[in-house]
């Protein structure tokens, strides 16, 4: 399994529902009564950090700036994602919002920490409305150079085909609805890839083909599929990141939410392959809709010596 040599992690300063991305992102919830939404994700973002770090996970931390307002920056794997050919890649955002997030402090602290070789800026596709939300919209198997992506509004199928192009990737695509049959609008919400196992939730995908031809290459790419249901996808238990310690052990990490919606069968299949690791971020899941996995982004970048 190729892994990251770091995770960045972006520090929130204005958190807050987002109007903008609630447009499609049907998992997010108004503030309501949630008073001090800031300070409470500051406090999960911090706890969260915190019991990575005990885990001995390398962790990359930048602070957001307090302009331009960008209430989503604790989510920074949907604008960039790195590999380990030194190239970084950023995203068009659907959220005009989202889009400054990209002019903060994350590509200077990549290219202090990190050799970078080159970026492919794909941002401008915003502009004629084209969207492709990095490791939101696809779920990569590097080591088997695939890319899975449920279609939505933020996953523009010719965008996707062009970054696994130039990648060398196959496209794994399929179309993935909600109870409501409304298309989930991130992949990584239903589904993580693992070094030997993956966790998805087949029936959400629409299709029986797309049920067949994503079973079918996850085992022929040597993956046991674990299954989630729909239930369990809006508690984000497809919202996983496997991780790695300084001596190269794996780890699962998940919110606590997530953790608790599992069955005891599911969790123990998942400990038989690495020791799970969770928090709790209840404020940022309610508000933000998304949950540990997007606050991770992957650095495959080679560190300076």
């Amino acid at each position: 399994m190729e892994k990251p040599s770091s995770i960045l992690m972006v520090r929130p300063h204005r958190f807050g529902y987002n109007r903008q991305t609630a447009v499609d992102n049907h998992y997010q919830t108004p503030a309501g009564t949630v008073r001090n939404a800031r300070g409470r994700a500051q406090d999960e973002f911090d706890t969260l950090v915190g019991v990575l770090t005990d885990h001995h996970v390398d962790i990359t931390v930048v602070n957001d700036t307090p302009t331009p307002h960008t209430p989503d920056s604790l989510f920074p794997n949907n604008w960039f994602s790195t590999h380990s050919d030194g190239q970084v890649i950023i995203y068009p955002m659907k959220a005009e919002n989202r889009r400054h997030e990209i002019n903060k402090e994350v590509l200077p602290t990549l290219r202090e920490k990190f050799r970078v070789e080159s970026v492919l800026d794909l941002s401008h596709h915003a502009e004629t409305e084209r969207y492709l939300e990095g490791t939101g919209s696809i779920v990569f198997d590097h080591v088997h150079r695939v890319a899975y992506a449920g279609y939505s509004q933020r996953t523009d199928p010719e965008l996707l085909a062009f970054v696994s192009e130039q990648l060398g990737y196959t496209v794994v695509g399929f179309h993935a609805t909600d109870t409501e049959n409304r298309p989930i609008y991130h992949t990584n919400v239903l589904m993580a890839i693992a070094d030997r196992y993956a966790v998805v939730c087949l029936e959400a995908l629409r299709e029986h083909a797309d049920v067949t031809r994503l079973r079918s290459r996850l085992e022929a790419s040597d993956k046991r599929v674990i299954e989630i249901t729909q239930g369990q996808v809006q508690q984000f238990a497809g919202n996983m990141l496997q991780v790695w310690d300084h001596a190269g052990n794996p780890f699962l990490v998940m919110s606590e939410q997530a953790r608790q919606s599992l069955t005891e069968s599911q969790l123990s299949e998942l400990e038989s392959y690495n020791p799970l690791i969770s928090s709790a971020i209840p404020t940022i899941e309610k508000l933000g809709g998304g949950s540990v996995r997007c606050m991770m982004a992957e650095i495959y970048l080679t560190p300076h010596q």
